[in-house]
């Protein structure tokens, strides 16, 4: 690898806040920042799953890894998640907002509550979480915002009447955060997957039929693997894109594209 590549895409001396980072999506993402080059702060419910996450980055080549246990569905545990990020590495200069939930209601099943915690983990704290970070990132004069949309951002599907409201809310608050943050040298995107293999899709994973209909669905013929985020992840969290915010960037194998 050149240096001129390294340059661009390194992690090196950068600290990374990825919630959401027991497993799935936000697992694989915080082990390729580590990879990169970061200092990875890993924040979950579950303690246990944490520990296996942290303990497989600090095994391997690259940054490091921490742990910070909170149940960010509690608005008191965003601002105190947000302290307690910077004691490990420092104030964190990249964040991932990955944490979410999908309750898979019909309409008809959707309650006051259920509404509110799915708009409140997936909606609510990636701005709140965020902006208490912000003044951090403020202060180096650069970060990078990474939050998770999907393919419900676009399209209506069975059961989902709550989560693509969320996700439909991501776009345009990853577009609101880069108009808000951008001339600080904060930028703000966020990765909107296809089908990929975690615990919210468990579900689909779980019915062949439905498997085997949603990779035909995409240009390229085939369901997601975790690792087909590396690549973007890279990118959006490092220098190589400093001139690109408020983009939702699909990462679907052109499921959206037919």
């Amino acid at each position: 690898m050149s240096s001129f590549t390294e340059d661009l895409f390194s992690l090196t001396g950068r600290v990374a806040l990825v919630t959401g980072a027991s497993s799935g999506i936000g697992r694989q993402m915080a082990e390729t920042l580590a990879r990169g080059g970061a200092d990875v702060v890993l924040v979950a419910r579950r303690a246990g799953r944490l520990g296996e996450a942290a303990d497989a980055i600090n095994s391997a080549d690259g940054g490091s890894a921490a742990t910070l246990t909170a149940d960010l569905g509690q608005r008191d545990e965003v601002a105190r998640a947000a302290e307690a990020a910077a004691e490990p590495f420092g104030a964190p200069d990249i964040i991932v907002n990955a944490a979410g939930i999908n309750l898979r209601q019909a309409a008809e099943d959707v309650s006051w509550e259920s509404w509110d915690q799915t708009l409140g983990l997936n909606l609510s704290v990636p701005f709140f979480l965020t902006r208490e970070l912000v003044p951090g990132m403020r202060a180096k004069g650069f970060g990078n915002v990474i939050n998770i949309a999907s393919l419900q951002s676009f399209r209506a599907f069975a059961n989902g009447i709550a989560y693509g409201a969320s996700k439909g809310g991501i776009t345009q608050l990853t577009r609101a955060m880069a108009e808000a943050w951008s001339r600080d040298g904060i930028v703000a995107n966020a990765i909107a997957p296809g089908f990929f293999p975690t615990e919210l899709t468990r579900p689909v994973y779980d019915n062949p039929d439905m498997l085997a209909r949603n990779a035909a669905m995409t240009a390229i013929g085939r369901n997601g693997e975790l690792a087909d985020l590396d690549g973007v992840t890279l990118f959006l969290a490092s220098r190589a894109s400093a001139y690109v915010t408020g983009q939702v960037i699909a990462v679907d194998g052109g499921f959206t594209a037919k």
